[in-house]
């Protein structure tokens, strides 16, 4: 009977999710009163099997200005967003139709969405890095010349943007992707190929998989038609 028993007593101890028979017998030595193993048994368990708190991360931008509607799927969440609602990494920034979002990452990455946009933010630490996955809709990124060079990345189905301190814009445009550099460049790989575009330079690529056109500078009609569809309505 008391050799059951004292079975009976190591297997109740759970430490972390796995067995720990081996402490538990140590304790039984250290503790031949069954009270005192018992006490100290239960405050083990109760320091190791316990998961750690869980700390909120930090925002790391805010939004900053807001027309119809847009949401952040967060931690399998649908969030609903307003003026000055913060933003985390690994958000899913959504847009309504007809709507507009801007934002501000850190002090000084701005960027815009405009309607039916979809932009996962992907990585972002201020100053450092940043990595976006737009899968829907048109974007503005806007970061000074002037401050510091970050390294950067842009990713859709058409192709990858390496951002080098600049004002562009991506998105549907005349029925294409389209990418266009107000200031500043930007390295644009579309199938394979890198082309780097400068202030006044635009590409056009026709569906995903598919190469960008040639470099071209875009009439001024076309470029406010595009920073147009990503502005207040």
């Amino acid at each position: 009977m008391k050799s059951r028993h004292k079975d009976r007593t190591i297997n109740t101890y759970r430490l972390g999710g796995t067995w720990t028979e081996e402490i538990i017998r140590a304790m039984q030595k250290r503790h031949s009163n069954r009270r005192q193993f018992l006490a100290a048994a239960t405050g083990l368990a109760g320091s190791l099997a316990l998961p750690a708190r869980s700390v909120a991360a930090d925002p790391i931008g805010a939004v900053t200005a807001l027309s119809g509607v847009a949401t952040a799927d967060r931690s399998g969440n649908s969030v609903a967003l307003s003026v000055g609602a913060g933003l985390m990494e690994r958000d899913l920034v959504k847009t309504g139709g007809q709507s507009f979002l801007a934002m501000l990452l850190g002090d000084e990455t701005a960027l815009r969405l405009g309607a039916d946009a979809e932009l996962l933010i992907d990585e972002y630490l201020a100053g450092v890095k940043g990595t976006f996955d737009l899968s829907g809709g048109a974007m503005v990124f806007d970061r000074p010349e002037d401050a510091p060079k970050t390294a950067t990345t842009i990713r859709s189905v058409f192709g990858q943007l390496g951002v080098r301190g600049t004002r562009f814009f991506a998105g549907p445009n005349r029925d294409v992707f389209a990418v266009f550099v107000e200031r500043g460049e930007l390295a644009v790989t579309a199938a394979g190929a890198t082309q780097t575009l400068r202030s006044g330079d635009g590409v056009d690529i026709r569906a995903p998989g598919a190469p960008a056109s040639s470099v071209t500078q875009w009439p001024q009609d076309r470029i406010n038609e595009a920073f147009a569809s990503v502005a207040p309505s």
